[in-house]
């Protein structure tokens, strides 16, 4: 096309006619500019568009999700009281009062990527015609009634607890339209657990631990099972009498000379160990096991029983809160745990993925229900410093359960671990 331009500019020299030669020379400014146009646009915009979709999916599966800071969101939560029917009054904390609301203003903001929003509708995608179990304690459950709400925009359950023989804490719901199951499977050990007197029990009475013996009320359940979510770990701080092969081997903070008192990491580490054991070796199990690490409690000027509080209401920076003491101490045995029982799986072609929360929810002392919160047996307020607001910071554990199911991969429990220690 150019050397026909310039064949017709010779032509054009040789006409005295000023008049033509300004049109022509206007002409060919028109048809430099438009082939400028083109060339720098249609051409080119594929390309672009395709390697910068395929540099973000290598750029997420390379960046660590966990390790990052909390940024200010705006927005807001996805959802609130009168969008999601199941908030549970104990963590219900806009309606028990609490003034403020900073604390659900901000997101997770990974190093060298971002965390996507959750997308309700994806994650029933994902799901369809599968089945999820949150085994564990309250927190665990905290979880799921966080994931109820955020999917409650898109689906309602209906609760079909009544066709399984359940602990009285536990809950099955069922989406129809998706042929979803989740459930929350109430095990606050993993393992057998018994109270000493049963007609006593409380939250600082003693139990009997037997370490090698998973608990079969969560177990008896969970073979056909796609994903399970394992987390526990406050229950652990209590008096505890630890049995191996029917026979005592020590207590933790049992007060009793006859007996060698042992760790609650001792504890914790032999519970995670047959509970994750018992998943591997389950012949009938084919699902991704999911270790939620710890969350941390945040009470301050005292514990939970003698006025501990947690009043704050913004964040934490990474300079003034660490993972350090007795919750790195806890972080560190269960995934150690974790870890030895994950190259068993992957012989039996299991997947085991970490659901890292431990380092991020250190600094979000902001996000508890703290004197906004109600006992779940009784209608009193309590100082709770243990479970999180919802809507809040919870929400974003299911930000990254979506994301790694998106992916189909965990975080690599080898790697986290090198860099918690690097920082210790």
């Amino acid at each position: 096309m150019m050397f026909q331009i310039i064949e017709l500019l010779g032509k054009c020299a040789s006409v005295n006619t000023s008049k033509r030669v300004f049109l022509l020379s206007f002409t060919l400014f028109v048809i430099i500019f438009l082939l400028s146009l083109l060339r720098g646009s249609a051409p080119s915009s594929p390309k672009i568009s395709t390697s910068t979709s395929l540099r973000s999916k290598d750029i997420l599966k390379q960046c660590d999700l966990f390790s990052g800071k909390w940024v200010s969101h705006p927005q807001g939560p996805y959802y609130n009281k009168e969008t999601c029917r199941w908030i549970p009054d104990q963590q219900n904390c806009i309606k028990n009062g609490r003034p403020d609301a900073e604390f659900m203003k901000w997101r997770w903001k990974p190093d060298g990527c971002e965390l996507p929003l959750f997308n309700a509708k994806h994650f029933l995608e994902i799901v369809r015609g599968k089945s999820m179990a949150f085994v564990g304690d309250s927190v665990g459950r905290n979880q799921m009634q966080s994931l109820l709400c955020l999917l409650a925009g898109v689906a309602y359950p209906n609760d079909i607890s009544g066709t399984y023989t359940l602990h009285p804490y536990s809950t099955v719901w069922y989406y129809a339209d998706y042929s979803f199951t989740l459930a929350t499977l109430w095990s606050t050990f993993l393992v057998r657990a018994s109270d000493i007197d049963p007609n006593s029990h409380s939250y600082s009475s003693i139990m009997n631990l037997y370490l090698d013996e998973v608990d079969k009320s969560w177990v008896s359940q969970i073979e056909n099972f796609d994903y399970v979510i394992i987390s526990a770990g406050q229950w652990f701080l209590r008096p505890n009498i630890f049995y191996e092969r029917g026979q005592i081997v020590g207590c933790y903070n049992c007060n009793n000379k006859d007996i060698t008192p042992l760790t609650n990491y001792y504890g914790q580490r032999k519970a995670f160990q047959t509970a994750f054991k018992t998943l591997t070796d389950l012949k009938g199990y084919k699902g991704v096991t999911i270790l939620r690490t710890y969350s941390p409690e945040h009470f301050e000027n005292g514990q939970w029983n003698n006025g501990g509080s947690c009043g704050r209401t913004r964040p934490f920076t990474q300079e003034e809160k660490r993972l350090d003491g007795y919750i790195l101490e806890i972080y560190l045995t269960q995934v150690e745990a974790f870890r030895s029982e994950e190259k068993e799986a992957r012989k039996r072609g299991l997947e085991f993925w970490l659901l890292d929360i431990s380092e991020l929810m250190m600094l979000r002392a902001d996000g508890h229900p703290n004197t906004y919160g109600r006992s779940r047996d009784k209608n009193v307020t309590i100082n709770d410093c243990v479970h999180w607001c919802i809507p809040g910071p919870i929400d974003t554990w299911n930000e990254f359960l979506l994301h790694m199911m998106k992916m189909g991969y965990g975080i690599s429990s080898n790697s986290k671990l090198r860099r918690i220690f690097l920082k210790h």
